[in-house]
Order: structure tokens, then sequence, then C-alpha cells
């Protein structure tokens, strides 16, 4: 099993498709990611790209954001990154004599953290509550977040000197994990002469607005899931719970993720109901991150699991 979905059987939506292809004009080789990242905003969830610096993980992030016209802000994790630095702070006026709240940059609708474990465990915890619930909290204030709500954090693995490990808690609140690889020779020859000439990429149209994104979000939640995938979900995730070399396994919390993410997966491909197929391509970046082995990766448990699990012999309503 790939470590990645493949998209060489297209098929997608045709407004997917369109914001597939205006990433592509200025992302090379990246159509996976922005898939990725498309159907975890649809599915209202998160994102973590774990990858080394400069394989176009912010450009990526920026791109998506153009394409569906959302609004974008990028938080530089750092080790004095202060919590009021991401959620915002109360400023006090002296002529109206009172305080006003001055919103952080998380108040926008797709929110980069780039490198996020260089920023200490406090900061860390601003996003907590924010990625679980939709608000933040200051000073004892409840502020709604706009719908959609997407955070998009990386980190370098490769890295490890200032740097902060992700807690279980937060982990367990990213809908994916995945990783961009460096690009293929062709790939490469193409981002070159392409990007080579220029300081800075050209704009890209905005393909989607905030209401149709929204709209596919309720369309997507509607593709039915007949109970023997249901149930197919629930054993994959029971099994991670009793594998010999898992320590620790999936929570319901990741159940509900693969579950909600196989079904915009399906109809990202332009399907109206959710084939186990779905649910395997999509277990390693649900998964993977969210299960800790006594020995080995993640990964080769999962394959593991994936293979000594039989596939649902019906998907009859």
């Amino acid at each position: 099993m790939s470590e990645r979905p493949l998209t060489a059987a297209r098929g997608f939506d045709p407004r997917i498709a369109l914001v597939l292809e205006e990433v592509g004009r200025r992302v090379v080789g990246k159509e996976d990611a922005a898939l990725a990242i498309v159907c975890a905003i649809l599915a209202g969830g998160h994102i973590l790209i774990e990858d080394v610096p400069g394989v176009g993980k912010t450009l990526l992030a920026k791109s998506v954001a153009e394409a569906l016209d959302l609004r974008f802000h990028r938080v530089q994790a750092t080790s004095d990154l202060l919590p009021a630095d991401v959620v915002g702070v109360h400023i006090y006026d002296p002529e109206q004599r009172s305080f006003t709240f001055r919103p952080g940059p998380i108040f926008a609708e797709l929110l980069l953290v780039d490198e996020l474990n260089r920023a200490s465990p406090r900061a860390q915890s601003a996003l907590l509550e924010a990625m679980e619930e939709g608000q933040a909290t200051v000073e004892g204030h409840s502020y709604p977040l706009p719908e959609p709500f997407t955070v998009l954090a990386t980190q370098n693995p490769a890295e490890h000197e200032g740097t902060f490990p992700l807690p279980l808690s937060e982990l367990d609140r990213f809908l994916f994990r995945i990783h961009l690889d460096y690009p293929s020779a062709e790939e490469e020859d193409l981002l070159l002469e392409r990007m080579g000439a220029e300081i800075r990429p050209q704009p890209l149209k905005a393909v989607l607005g905030r209401g149709e994104i929204l709209d596919l979000r309720r369309a997507a939640f509607a593709t039915h899931v007949a109970p023997s995938v249901r149930g197919y979900v629930q054993a994959l995730v029971r099994a991670t719970r009793v594998h010999p070399e898992v320590v620790l396994g999936a929570s319901p919390r990741a159940g509900v993720a693969l579950l909600r993410a196989a079904r915009v997966w399906a109809f990202l491909h332009g399907r109206g109901h959710v084939l186990p197929d779905d649910v395997r391509a999509l277990s390693p970046w649900v998964l993977g991150h969210r299960l800790r082995c006594r020995s080995g990766s993640a990964g080769a448990c999962l394959r593991e699991i994936i293979a000594a699990l039989p596939l649902p012999r019906s998907l009859q309503p």
C-alpha cells in the first residue's frame, strides 16, 4: 500500500479539478498534497505537513488559499512565541475607557503555522481550543472563528535543536499528516524553468468562494456510507488497539475523522458513496500520526493491519 493516496484515476468533481489546475499553475507536482488540503478544508479538519525545508510547503498553502479565495494568515513559530501572538489581546482604549479586542492571526480561514514544533508547549496550546471547538478564548471571552477554519502546520523532522515534540493530544487534532517528498527529475526541471526567472510567483485566480466551499462541505457530508463500510472503519480503528506492536492505538476521534474524510474523498472523486478503497487510501494520512509502535514505523504496522483485515462483502444500504 502506498504511503499516500494516488490521484492517477482522476475523475474529480469538476469544481475541484479547476482548483487543482489553478494551484498547479504555480506548484509543480504536488497534486496529491493540494487535494489533501482541499479535502481537509471540506471535512472541517486540519493538516500537518512534515518535511524538510524548501519542498514548497508554504507556497502550496498560499496557493490553495488563493485558489479557494480564503483569508490567509501565517505565523512563524519560534521559541519565544506567546499565545497572545496567535489568538490576540485586549487593548485598553483611554478615550473609551474600556478594553477592545485586537484579533490575532488565528482569525483566518486558512492559518499556516510554519515550523510548529519550534513553538513552546504554551504557545502550541493556544491552537488546541481553536482546532477542536472553532473558537478562541481570551481573558474569559470566547470569540468564534470564521467558517471554514483550517490550520495547516508544518514541521521539519530532520532538525531537532530548539524544537518541542508535538504532544499526542495535539497530533490527534490533525485530520491528516502528509509528506511532500522531493520532486522527480522531470518535476524539478519544470520547476526550474517556471520559477527560475521569477522573484515572486504570479497571482492565482480565485476558483471558488467561501459560500461555495460551505455548500460543497454540506454536499460531501451527505455522501452515502453503507453500514458495512462503517463497520470496516470501526474494525480498522479497533484493530490498531490490539496489534502486538502497537503501544497506543487510534482513538474514537480517529474513527470519526477517517469516516468524515472518506465521505469527502469519495465526493471529490465524483461518487455518491464511500468505497472501502477510500478508507484504505486515506488510512496512512489519518491514522499514521496517531499510532505509537514498539519497533518500526507506524506505517509498517498499519500496512499489516490493513492487509489482515477482510474487505466488506456488501455495500448495500
